[in-house]
């Protein structure tokens, strides 16, 4: 009977001392939290893994380097004004002003979203100069790597419209405060990460 508590015991989780609570999580942090956390470790590795790849790639004879549209240092500014506007809606919210904090947040959504049509009009001026996704493996990684994350900011942006429809309805606030303090985590990883993809694409 021991060997069979050993076995199915769940150390993550402890029986509530409260009869009819249930179990209580044995981390400090939130469920939704350790989940980005984890999420966003993931989506690290992945975008490390590639960009070895890219290097690795650029040994072989048949690289030619292309050069990035200028437009891509628009775009950086604008996931940088994003990214401040999310922190700024994060830091009021916790002084629970969510009137302006609302404002903060929708706009920051806004310069993301305009981060987006920023890349997709780069994609456009590079296809125009003939430098398509089949020109050769230098462009393909190019797309590649900046079409990953824009898949990512649209997932965002998909959580942050939930978000923002939370704000409007006058859901739970604290409920509506986590979800602003978790968006603004997974914005600034964007944003860190959008700056090691174009580090890594403007010096190769």
């Amino acid at each position: 009977m021991s060997f069979y508590k050993n076995v199915t015991a769940k150390p993550w989780e402890y029986s509530s001392p409260t009869l009819g609570t249930g179990p209580e999580s044995a981390f400090a942090s939130s469920s939704e939290r350790i989940a980005l956390t984890l999420f966003l470790v993931v989506v690290g590795v992945i975008f490390s893994l590639l960009a070895v790849s890219y290097y690795v790639r650029m040994e072989l004879g048949d690289w030619v380097p292309m050069s990035d549209p200028s437009l891509l240092w628009v775009t950086t500014a604008l996931l940088i004004l994003s990214s401040v506007l999310f922190q700024l809606a994060r830091n009021t919210a916790q002084g629970e002003n969510f009137l302006k904090a609302r404002k903060l947040f929708v706009g920051g959504g806004l310069f993301a979203i305009f981060f987006v049509i920023g890349q997709a009009l780069a994609w456009q001026q590079l296809s125009s100069n003939g430098f398509d996704v089949a020109n050769g493996p230098a462009s393909a990684f190019f797309y590649l790597l900046t079409g990953l994350h824009v898949v990512h900011i649209v997932g965002g942006l998909w959580v942050w419209s939930k978000t923002t429809l939370r704000f409007f309805s006058q859901d739970d606030l604290t409920s509506v405060k986590h979800s602003v303090e978790l968006c603004t985590t997974y914005w600034h990883f964007l944003l860190v990460l959008w700056v090691f993809i174009f580090a890594v694409l403007a010096n190769t």
